[in-house]
C-alpha cells in the first residue's frame, strides 16, 4: 500500500516537467512569430508628394507630406523629413504619393543646369529649329518620341523637291523658341526642338537642318519599330495620287472577253465551239418595169442578162 503514493508522486512530476517543456516550446513558437509579424509591419516615416510636382520647379513644403513606409521595402535615396528636401528643385516630374528621391532631384552644386543630368550617358542633347505647326502646336512635349523629316530641294541630280525621314524614333528633351531677325529687320520666333541624340545622329542632324525643312512626326507610345522608306517626290506624290483615283476600266476600253462555256456531251469538257456563220448573201441587182393597166399602176421586176447568166 506504500508504493501506490510513490508512484502517484512520480507520474505527477513527470507530467509537471512535459506540461512545462510544452508551455515552453508553446511560449517560444509564438514569440517568434510575433517578432516575425512586428518586422513585417514594421514601418518608417518617408516623404512622398503631396501633390504632382512639375520637372524643373523648386520643391515647397506644401508639395510634401510625410507617410508610412514597411521597413522591409524602403525606396533608395528616400527622405524621412520634408525640410531635407524643401527648396530642392525636382528633376523629373514627381507624381502625387510618389516618394521623393535623391535621383529625382538636382544635385544640390548643379541647380543651374538641370537638362545636363537628364541626358543618358554617351547621348547628347541638341536644338534645331523646326516647322511652326510640327514644333508647337501642343502635341509634342518633353518625354515624347519623334520621327524627324527633311524636305529639300538641293539634292543632286534632284529637280523638285524632296521628303525623306533622316531620324527615326528620336526622345524629345525640352522644346522652347529662339528669336530670329528677318531680311526686313523684323523679330520672328522661331520654334526650337531639343533632342536626345547619339553622336552619329546629332552629325546627321546638323546636315539636315542646313538642307531645308525640318518637320517633327509624333510617335506612338510604345512604338520603336524602324520604317524603311525611299523618300517621296512631287511627281511620285502627284503620280501615286492619279493613279488611285483613275477608274478601273476606260468608257472606249473594250470588254473582257467572256469565257467560253463547256460544252455538256464533252467527256474532256473542252470548250463549245459555234458553229460558223454564213456570210451575208450580197443584194441581187434587179431591173424595175412600171406597167400601167388602164389607171392602175404596177411594177414587174427582171433580171438583168447578167443574172441570168449567173442563174444557168
Amino acid at each position: 500500500m506504500a508504493a501506490k503514493p510513490k508512484a502517484v508522486v512520480i507520474i505527477g512530476i513527470a507530467s509537471l516537467v512535459v506540461a512545462a517543456f510544452a508551455s515552453y516550446s508553446l511560449y517560444s513558437y509564438l514569440k517568434g512569430q510575433e517578432t516575425k509579424v512586428k518586422s513585417a509591419v514594421a514601418t518608417s516615416g518617408v516623404v512622398v508628394a503631396a501633390l504632382e510636382i512639375p520637372a524643373g520647379s523648386a520643391i515647397n513644403l506644401t508639395q510634401l507630406k510625410t507617410v508610412n513606409w514597411p521597413q522591409s521595402d524602403l525606396p533608395k535615396g528616400f527622405y524621412t523629413s520634408a525640410d531635407q528636401v524643401a527648396s530642392r528643385v525636382s528633376m523629373d516630374k514627381i507624381a502625387p504619393g510618389e516618394p521623393v528621391l535623391e535621383s529625382k532631384l538636382v544635385p544640390k552644386d548643379g541647380q543651374s543646369g538641370i537638362l545636363t543630368y537628364k541626358i543618358p550617358e554617351g547621348h547628347r542633347a541638341m536644338t534645331v529649329g523646326v516647322d511652326p505647326v510640327s514644333g508647337v502646336a501642343g502635341f509634342i512635349m518633353p518625354g515624347n518620341r519623334v520621327d524627324v523629316v527633311l524636305t529639300t530641294s538641293q539634292m543632286s541630280g534632284q529637280q523638285q523637291p524632296v521628303s525623306k525621314i533622316v531620324l527615326q524614333n528620336v526622345p524629345v528633351l525640352a522644346i522652347g523658341q529662339v528669336v530670329e531677325q528677318q531680311k526686313d529687320g523684323k523679330p520672328l520666333a522661331v520654334p526650337t526642338v531639343t533632342m536626345d541624340v547619339v553622336p552619329n545622329d546629332a552629325e546627321r542632324l546638323a546636315i539636315a537642318s542646313t538642307q531645308g525643312k525640318l518637320q517633327l512626326v509624333l510617335r506612338r507610345a510604345g512604338d520603336a519599330d524602324i520604317a524603311k522608306t525611299s523618300g517621296e517626290t512631287v511627281v511620285k506624290v502627284i503620280g501615286m495620287s492619279s493613279s488611285a483615283s483613275a477608274p478601273r476600266t476606260s468608257s472606249k476600253e473594250k470588254p473582257a472577253p467572256k469565257t467560253p462555256k463547256m460544252s455538256k456531251d464533252s467527256k474532256t469538257e473542252k470548250p463549245a465551239v459555234k458553229p460558223a456563220e454564213k456570210p451575208a448573201e450580197k443584194p441581187v441587182d434587179m431591173m424595175n418595169v412600171d406597167v400601167w393597166r388602164g389607171s392602175h399602176k404596177s411594177t414587174e421586176h427582171f433580171k438583168t442578162e447578167k443574172q441570168q447568166e449567173m442563174t444557168k
